[in-house]
């Protein structure tokens, strides 16, 4: 078995090996927006591996998500694998693969923030080690609705006992407000934001931003249009800023996402940042996020990659989370040479989540707004 580098004609292949295997599938526009990222054009790397089968189509997959990171005027790109796919036919594939995504030349940094508990082990491997330490196996949500989470785990467990009848079920946990524009009541110095022009406050905000020092990823706005034009986008991201006069100094982005047709929709963090000097901006958004998860039908909120630094920026909003995950999710691997891991606090955004969560099905809610299948399966 050999990889190669993905090519636009194994499109309508990758869709059915995600098809395949239970994971959200990408449509034929939104692999072609993938593979029009602006940092991996730039950077001239592959959109990933395939393995092909007997068949020869493929049947293994990893995902190569190229970012461009910035230390002061230094440009750096880093690597982040999603989608690693192994099927039968071409079993023990995956090390082939991992090894061609880890070893890329010219990258800062490869690494994997949402690895699941049975793939995890297979990083070290590759000399990709858990980090950051200690929150690597953390992930935090903060619970809206226990009754709707409650439902989520009855179908998974019914699932498990009867998996045919109950996955004929079709979409369980819907309700209006995912088809609804959410009237949102927020705190004091937070707004929706939606200006990203390349002369705009949000310009300036990163502009700040990066000068700071740190190493991050390309918040530019030229970059968030890109990750904005996403076609396969049921519903716009929500992105709320924290102001001080004109000034933003803070901003967030959340997702509504469900994961499957069992499990409840889940208001998804893919972004939280703020100033280095400034400290009621991160608090001040969570507590926007928080009141915005059951306005936009959600169950709960969650931040699924956390940095020791926002642990400590959260503050009071630690208090009384719930702790998930549990397992290393997060592994990385580090070039030889590479600038001070010290600098980097990663945020979702890092990571492959806002590529790799399932929207909330646009059919789905558009039978909402024809009245037809409600919270729990029965009629609204």
């Amino acid at each position: 078995m050999t990889c190669r580098p993905i090519s636009e004609a194994d499109f309508p292949a990758l869709q059915a090996l995600h098809r395949h295997v239970g994971w959200p599938e990408r449509s034929l526009a939104g692999w072609r927006w993938l593979h029009a990222n602006p940092a991996r054009v730039r950077a001239g790397a592959p959109a990933g591996w395939v393995v092909d089968g007997p068949d020869g189509q493929p049947a293994g997959h990893v995902g190569n998500l190229i970012q461009r990171y910035w230390l002061n005027d230094q440009p750096l790109n880093g690597a982040t694998g999603f989608s690693i796919i192994v099927t039968p036919p071409v079993r023990g594939a995956s090390g082939e693969m991992l090894g061609a995504f880890a070893s890329q030349p010219g990258m800062f940094a490869a690494w994997v923030f949402n690895a699941n508990r049975k793939s995890q082990p297979l990083y070290a491997r590759h000399g990709m080690d858990p980090w950051p330490e200690p929150t690597h196996a953390l992930k935090l949500s903060w619970i809206i609705n226990p009754v709707t989470l409650a439902c989520g785990r009855f179908y998974r467990a019914a699932h498990r006992l009867a998996p045919d009848i109950v996955s004929r079920w079709g979409e369980r946990l819907l309700n209006n407000r995912l088809s609804e524009k959410p009237r949102l009541a927020l705190p004091p110095g937070v707004s929706v934001l939606s200006d990203f022009r390349d002369q705009s406050r949000y310009a300036e905000f990163w502009a700040a931003l990066r000068a700071e020092g740190r190493l991050l990823a390309d918040r530019s706005p030229e970059v968030l249009r890109w990750r904005l034009a996403d076609p396969d986008l049921t519903d716009p991201p929500l992105v709320l800023a924290f102001n001080r006069g004109r000034e933003i100094t803070g901003y967030a982005t959340a997702m509504v996402a469900k994961s499957n047709i069992l499990e409840p929709p889940v208001l998804e963090i893919l972004d939280l940042e703020a100033l280095a000097g400034e400290a009621e901006a991160i608090p001040a958004l969570m507590k926007a996020l928080r009141g915005a998860v059951g306005q936009m039908g959600a169950a709960k909120l969650r931040l699924q990659m956390v940095s020791p630094h926002m642990l400590e920026r959260l503050g009071d909003h630690v208090r009384g989370t719930r702790r998930e995950g549990g397992w290393g999710h997060c592994h990385v691997r580090f070039a030889p040479g590479g600038p001070d891991p010290t600098l980097w606090s990663p945020t979702p955004y890092d990571g492959d989540y806002a590529m790799c969560l399932r929207p909330v099905p646009a059919r789905a809610s558009a039978t909402f707004r024809a009245g037809g299948v409600s919270h729990g399966g029965g009629r609204a």
